[in-house]
């Protein structure tokens, strides 16, 4: 494969010493990460065992004994419904008589609010989908992504015509419980697969006051309805009042929500996304590659990654380009603020370097360059990324590919 060609580069800058801030106290390896579950009871704890059976027994004899969640049996006496018990009694620690009251009230909830039909149903929030609360493409482990972003509702008119009362506020909740359910919908409920969700939440822009009722609603019936259903909690584009929005929310989180958290703060957010997600599975806006119309091609191309240090300016070249053949390229540096050019170089001797796109400041809100190039004789490709005048290192991804003219 194709690799980077780096020039040679400037010594990194020191970073400026800072203060340590709330955020950055969060961010803190302190807290410890969260472990997911694998579900497969051989590796349980003999009093965990003796809990899941507990829990079955104390079903069996209730007015639950025939109930099921998400189309599983609960008493089906097999891998998923173990799945879906279990998720339950970590919430409660294993404490039976607590998981089982959860249990029962969940399973009230979910036919009192016609959970299991709400993915079929029309609410009417196309202005809302792919833009507050949506699924988008998957991590690293295979985990499906929902992407949360409250910033629209600065609208004073957007956020009457959305939260303006009780009914309407309860019919917001119901969409977003809907966008949960579909995310839900992909997991595998398996002993070792994938049985949780990550999320996203980007606080750009979101008005803290006005939306306190229903985020702490949401937050509410999530953690009530859905335990152990998230297994990363990544709030991006963190704002300096983060601190109030977690003391508002931190009593009503168990410490082991708490170390499900990621925080990112602006300029930071591509960084911190690739931890998680591949770049061509993260959305443009995000500093990704992925854009919602890539959904009808397929599985989106893997992209390849790189990383451009302050003072660097890098190269990236592509090979064995024949005459006539196109190629076409996406690439994307988190938070930009640097130069990026592309050029064709012919391999034959005496010809010249075609600028394809000239040298320009690429700013911070840009989203990933779509470009393609046509060329008239065999040569190479160089993008070039230029960060000297810059002490901060970026991530960055590209990828590429190459279509041969048709025979004549």
């Amino acid at each position: 494969m194709d690799q980077k060609t780096p020039l040679q580069a400037l010594p990194e800058a020191s970073p400026k010493p800072s203060k340590k801030s709330f955020v950055t106290s969060l961010m803190s390896p302190r807290t410890p990460s969260f472990h997911e579950d694998t579900y497969f009871v051989s590796n349980l704890k003999s009093s965990e065992k003796k809990s899941l059976q507990e829990l079955k027994d104390k079903l069996a004899t209730s007015d639950s004994s025939s109930a099921a969640m998400w189309g599983i049996p609960l008493l089906g006496n097999d891998e998923k419904a173990d799945v879906v018990l279990l998720k339950f009694l970590r919430a409660r620690d294993f404490r039976v008589p607590d998981t089982f009251t959860m249990l029962t009230k969940c399973l009230a909830w979910r036919k009192e609010f016609g959970a299991d039909g709400v993915v079929e149903e029309d609410l009417g929030f196309k202005e809302l989908e792919g833009v507050v609360a949506y699924m988008h493409g998957f991590d690293k482990q295979g985990h499906p992504v929902c992407y949360n972003a409250y910033g629209v509702f600065k609208d004073k008119e957007m956020y009457e015509r959305i939260f303006g009362d009780d009914e309407k506020l309860k019919k917001f909740l119901r969409w977003r419980v809907q966008v949960l359910e579909r995310g839900i919908n992909a997991l595998h409920f398996k002993p070792g697969g994938i049985n949780s969700l990550i999320q996203v939440t980007d606080l750009k822009d979101m008005p803290k006051r006005e939306l306190r009722v229903a985020s702490n609603q949401i937050l509410s019936l999530f953690q009530d309805n859905y335990p152990e259903m998230v297994a990363r909690k990544i709030f991006i584009n963190v704002p300096w009042y983060f601190s109030v929005l977690y003391s508002m929310f931190s009593p009503f989180l168990t410490q082991r929500t708490k170390s499900k958290f990621v925080i990112a703060k602006e300029g930071n957010v591509a960084e911190t996304l690739y931890k998680f997600i591949r770049p061509e599975d993260v959305p443009v806006q995000y500093g990704g590659l992925s854009r919602p119309s890539d959904a009808q091609n397929g599985p989106p191309k893997p992209a390849s990654e790189f990383t451009v240090k302050g003072g660097e300016k890098v190269n990236i070249q592509i090979e064995g380009i024949e005459a006539d053949a196109t190629i076409t390229w996406d690439i994307v540096v988190g938070g930009w603020d640097l130069e990026y050019t592309a050029e064709f170089v012919p391999s034959a001797e005496g010809s010249y370097t075609i600028q394809v796109e000239k040298p320009r400041k690429v700013m911070p809100s840009e989203e990933a360059i779509h470009s393609s190039f046509t060329p008239s004789e065999a040569g190479r490709m160089v993008f070039s990324v230029d960060n000297s005048g810059s002490r901060r290192k970026k991530v960055a991804a590209y990828r590429y590919i190459v279509c041969k003219s048709a025979p004549v």
